[in-house]
């Protein structure tokens, strides 16, 4: 408030303030809203008046001596409503109440940009995320997840109270351990305190990963002895499935199996060497310098022992 008076024709003597709150309360002091519902808010006072009442587009109330009055809508599709109670009280004032009016998308789904079919390891993917239908934008949170683990998310700045489509993305450069993983996109309304508890959701489909990647043994060497078998392994993950070849100056014909047992392959002391080979590509997996301890095995013939995988003339 600004007031200034003139004292005695020559001095303005002036005095600066500020305006009393508006006395009238409103419950709850927000409404948020889902499209279509109703909605129902009291305004009261606890001061003399000459009247008070509703001002809005829908479910005006026309002013009265009451000091309890409710605005009311049994369905409300208007999206810029703007209501406020107001009161005369020495002078009227008023207040407006916040409406948030919200709308869960129409749909969401998850997509990868550009591509079809497997993805091959190592290679950067878009993954798109499309919402349709969903307002307003600026209470919107779009997730990424892949599997329960939270990836990214993204908000939006736009004050846009009406319905609209959003779309986001994210990179990804997967490796074999994505192989089968699940990617899924979640938009969230976050509505504050007075909005429903949980925030309502709504989550697309999972988008399942299948990843081309090539042969990689985890180590250099991969010999097994148990109970006199020698046992040498090839065996590696890789899609699509490898393939095997084995080299040896030991061996009289290539063997394509991953695996080499001494129970079923004439396998003498010597460097192995397995190949396991893809679409993508092979990697070699070295045995070098196998050997295994002969064991002693005793025979009653004048006192001769012989060990096994060794010749003996009896």
């Amino acid at each position: 408030v600004h007031l200034c008076v003139l004292l005695k024709k020559s001095f303005l003597f002036c005095l600066t303030g500020t305006r009393a709150e508006c006395p009238v309360q409103l419950n709850p002091q927000r409404a948020v809203v889902r499209y279509g519902d109703s909605v129902a808010v009291n305004c009261s006072t606890s001061v003399p008046h000459q009247g008070m009442g509703w001002e809005a587009s829908e479910g005006a109330v026309t002013m009265t001596r009451d000091s309890l009055i409710t605005w009311r809508v049994s369905n409300l599709i208007e999206w810029d409503i703007q209501p406020y109670c107001y009161i005369n009280h020495e002078e009227q004032c008023q207040v407006e109440l916040p409406v948030t009016i919200y709308k869960t998308p129409d749909s969401v789904s998850i997509s990868i940009v550009n591509h079809r079919g497997p993805m091959i390891e190592g290679k950067q993917y878009e993954l798109q995320c499309d919402v349709h239908d969903v307002a307003p934008v600026q209470n919107l949170t779009v997730k990424w997840y892949k599997g329960q683990t939270l990836l990214n998310q993204t908000t939006f700045t736009e004050d846009n109270k009406t319905p609209v489509n959003e779309t986001t993305t994210l990179l990804i450069r997967p490796d074999r351990a994505d192989d089968g993983a699940q990617y899924r996109c979640e938009a969230e309304l976050e509505l504050g305190a007075e909005g429903p508890q949980p925030s309502p959701k709504e989550t697309s489909g999972r988008l399942n990963v299948e990843l081309y990647y090539k042969p990689k043994h985890s180590n250099s060497t991969e010999t097994i002895i148990k109970n006199d078998e020698v046992t040498l392994n090839c065996t590696v993950k890789a899609n699509p499935a490898p393939k095997y070849t084995w080299h040896s100056e030991h061996l009289k014909e290539e063997i394509s199996s991953s695996v080499l047992q001494s129970s079923t392959v004439l396998l003498s002391p010597g460097n192995y060497t397995c190949t396991a080979t893809n679409s993508l590509g092979s990697d070699k997996l070295f045995n070098e310098g196998v050997f295994w301890e002969p064991r002693m095995v005793p025979l009653r013939h004048h006192g001769t022992c012989i060990f096994k995988s060794a010749s003996v003339d009896i």
